[in-house]
């Protein structure tokens, strides 16, 4: 049995793509996930799984129940608890002094991008925003939180050919602590 969080894009926003936090609970134990622990509304949930597959296959699993259940289309990024843990330990704007937590925030992407399309955005300067690509993770140090930097997920989406969702420091940590505690 191996714990992972799965982190879904774009549910319970504005109004779009509403999902029930207990109802989805419950569609993922219908597809054989247990233990299933969702934080807050924005499609954050821990669970268990003794699936012998791949997290491609169980995201691609999780966004197939999804669609079938409300007939929209959800992206379903995944990574185990062992990833998350050592995402937090990699956060290269931690290594700094006065770094304030609360404008740090992580991106995850689905796959890691090509090394070209990197090239092609790490010329960009959003200052004071900034964003370091490490695998499959932006780290992201947004001066004036995230609601106002140019550095979103479609940015992300558009410029490194691959799905991103974003969740701030603190929910990554409680995500952690959560699955951790599970």
């Amino acid at each position: 049995m191996k714990t992972y969080i799965s982190i879904l894009r774009g549910i319970n926003v504005s109004g779009q793509k509403k999902i029930n936090m207990t109802d989805l609970v419950k569609l993922y134990e219908g597809i054989g996930l247990r233990e299933v622990i969702p934080y807050i509304q924005s499609g954050n949930v821990i669970f268990d799984s003794d699936h012998d597959v791949s997290i491609s296959e169980l995201s691609q699993k999780i966004e197939s129940a999804i669609f079938k259940k409300y007939g929209f289309q959800v992206p379903v990024i995944i990574r185990t608890v062992d990833e998350m843990k050592a995402i937090i330990r990699s956060n290269p704007f931690l290594k700094g002094e006065g770094e304030v937590t609360a404008k740090l925030y992580i991106t995850f992407l689905e796959d890691i991008p090509q090394q070209a399309d990197i090239d092609k955005i790490n010329h960009f300067n959003f200052s004071p925003d900034r964003f370091i690509i490490i695998n499959r993770e932006i780290y992201l140090d947004c001066a004036g939180g995230y609601g106002t930097t140019r550095l979103s997920n479609s940015f992300f989406e558009n410029k490194l050919r691959v799905r991103a969702t974003t969740r701030n420091w603190n929910t990554v940590n409680k995500l952690v602590e959560l699955a951790t505690k599970a």
